[in-house]
């Protein structure tokens, strides 16, 4: 419930364009979606805690990457929110300069070229255990990288690239690290000049974040109080992280940008189901216990004709970003449905039986969009091929049938059994074996009303041609820790997932970290020389033809299955809160920005 502490007042239009005095002050509460409490503070993060709710709704509100992205709504570079003045490049378009902005740390020191140097350093030593990073790029493509003043950083690359990816998908990459990090338990090192010291100083800063995937964490209790993370450079600052995941944010009054927080304090609280979001919804937002900011489940509230129920104390707000959505296969399993699902007819047939346009019209309530390929239709953007527009994979679940019986397999019983097998036309492939069943199992996020509906619906049409789909709930925080993570032994079990979306883009649309070999979120370890070729132009070149190619090789291919693409949240803002848009179109949050007005 907001407090409002303090009147410095100016006008402000409300929607009904009577003016209305804006409030300095006050606590904004924030309900989190179910199954993912922070679970990462150090900006470091690995494939199995990457994702929005660890960084771009928690970390980089303390700590800020060299460049923001989303400016005014806008897909391009935030000038006035970055720790770096536009690049610099050389004539031969090899080597660029960065040079830092007069800007401090919580503690009082610069923002400096040796903070920059601190995590380049830790992405070439340590790269493998950071979620964005894909062999072959950012670090490896530098030819030398060095400080040459102590404002600024060069960087050479070894190959021309395209200037557009560079700054948003390669230099938006660093969080800068100040010198209060580069230490290990013994003490002060300097990882920021020296790469031998990266791997303690990477140990003692894990050490302090807390084991990557244990859910009981007991470091997060101690956050807000640490000497490491509580030197910032963000509008905010940790104030408290409780056991059950409650998280409050105040000002962090050495903020050098040019947004100061004009609330109190932001509140992130959570919520087990959709069900008690939407309880706490329709109790408004000066409940007891009430939330300013929530979000709408899908398949909840809207009547037929997309009437909001909660509009007498809130207004809608689609987050609508970059994602893809996609349900991954996990290709580094050695079990017998993954060697049925590695052969692309099969993974054709399985995208045929998801009718996304009736869980759009059904689920959805037209709230959604079709995902046919790795390029997001939505927010609008000219890189979605002419293919993916008019002409993507139909569902047809006759088809997929004819598809899986042209390929050896009896249809006619649940699941379909491989009759034919071989490697030759009109058999099942390599590694599939006589009476091998056509049978996978999905693990999902519980307590997602929407997409429960849509993996049922799934897996109805999907039997009609033979595939039997299991559907196994898990909360949504243990399963991307498991499936994702390369050092625990479900890594190799699970066959399908969905964590209720797929990728935020930070950057151009580009698949390096997705599907090319190694990729840093390539969370299933999906590869393929082609594919990685046709990247690799996207990322040299800004030849629409080159983005058209990729994209509708991979959708052919489909190394996930796609799903229907919708905003991240509905949010439902309380009607007294402004500032919230216009919404950033890759996910990051601004509650600096926040106020509210009289009521």
């Amino acid at each position: 419930m907001s407090t409002v502490l303090s009147e410095q007042q100016s006008e402000q239009p409300s929607e009904d364009g009577r003016r209305k005095a804006r409030v300095e002050g006050g606590t904004v509460t924030w309900a989190c979606n179910p199954g993912f409490p922070p679970a990462a503070i150090f900006p470091f993060t690995p494939r199995e805690r990457i994702g929005i709710r660890n960084l771009y709704e928690f970390q980089v509100l303390m700590f800020r990457p060299l460049y923001w992205l989303g400016c005014e709504g806008r897909p391009e570079v935030n000038p006035d929110l970055s720790l770096a003045y536009p690049p610099e490049w050389s004539e031969d378009g090899l080597s660029v300069t960065v040079t830092l902005k007069p800007w401090q740390w919580s503690n009082g020191e610069p923002i400096c070229a040796d903070n920059v140097m601190f995590w380049v350093n830790m992405m070439a030593v340590k790269g493998d255990r950071l979620g964005y990073y894909v062999p072959g790029y950012f670090p490896d493509n530098l030819s030398s990288y060095e400080k040459v003043a102590e404002d600024k950083v060069r960087f050479t690359f070894d190959e021309v690239y395209s200037k557009t990816w560079v700054e948003m998908n390669q230099l938006s990459l660093i969080t800068p690290m100040p010198k209060a990090w580069d230490r290990t338990a013994s003490g002060p090192a300097r990882a920021s000049y020296d790469v031998a010291d990266i791997p303690a100083v990477y140990d003692y800063l894990v050490a302090q974040n807390g084991e990557w995937t244990v859910e009981a964490n007991h470091f997060r209790g101690g956050w807000a109080e640490s000497p490491v993370w509580s030197v910032v450079n963000g509008p905010w600052r940790l104030k408290s992280y409780t056991v059950d995941g409650v998280v409050t944010f105040v000002p962090n009054d050495k903020y050098s940008g040019p947004n100061k927080p004009h609330l109190d304090e932001f509140r992130q609280v959570q919520n087990d189901t959709d069900e008690l979001m939407y309880e706490r919804l329709l109790a408004g937002p000066d409940a007891p216990d009430g939330i300013q900011i929530g979000y709408l489940p899908f398949g909840m509230g809207l009547t037929d004709d997309g009437e909001d129920p909660l509009a007498d104390s809130y207004r809608l707000v689609p987050q609508d970003v970059f994602v893809v959505r996609y349900m991954p296969f996990n290709f580094d399993n050695d079990s017998t449905a993954a060697r049925i699902y590695k052969h692309t007819y099969v993974r054709q047939a399985l995208q045929m039986c998801l009718d996304q346009d009736r869980a759009i019209r059904e689920i959805y309530h037209g709230n959604a969009y079709r995902m046919d390929g790795p390029v997001p239709p939505s927010p609008a953007n000219p890189h979605v091929s002419p293919k993916q527009r008019k002409d993507p994979m139909p569902f047809d679940v006759d088809a997929a049938r004819e598809l899986l019986e042209a390929h050896g397999w009896d249809t006619s019983t649940l699941p379909a059994r491989c009759v034919q097998p071989g490697d030759v036309a009109g058999c099942s492939g390599d590694g599939v074996d006589i009476g091998d069943e056509m049978s996978f199992t999905i693990r999902y996020v519980e307590g997602k009303a929407a997409l429960t509906r849509l993996l049922e619906m799934y897996r109805e049409d999907a039997a009609k041609a033979g595939i039997e789909l299991k559907l196994e709930p898990v909360y949504g925080s243990v399963m991307v820790a498991e499936d994702h993570s390369p050092d625990v032994p479900s890594k190799r079990l699970w066959e399908i997932n969905t964590w209720n979306g797929g990728w935020s883009f930070y950057g151009h649309l580009t698949g390096e970290m997705l599907f090319r070999t190694g990729g840093g979120s390539n969370f299933g370890d999906y590869s393929d020389p082609k594919a990685d070729e046709l990247i690799d132009r996207t990322v040299h070149s800004d030849d629409p033809e080159a983005m058209y190619a990729y994209q509708d090789y991979i959708a052919a291919q489909v190394p996930t299955i796609w799903s229907p693409g919708f905003p991240n949240r509905m949010f439902e803002v309380a009607k007294n809160l402004q500032g919230i848009e216009p919404i950033n179109p890759y996910g990051l949050i601004n509650p600096e920005d926040w106020y509210y007005v009289e009521k």
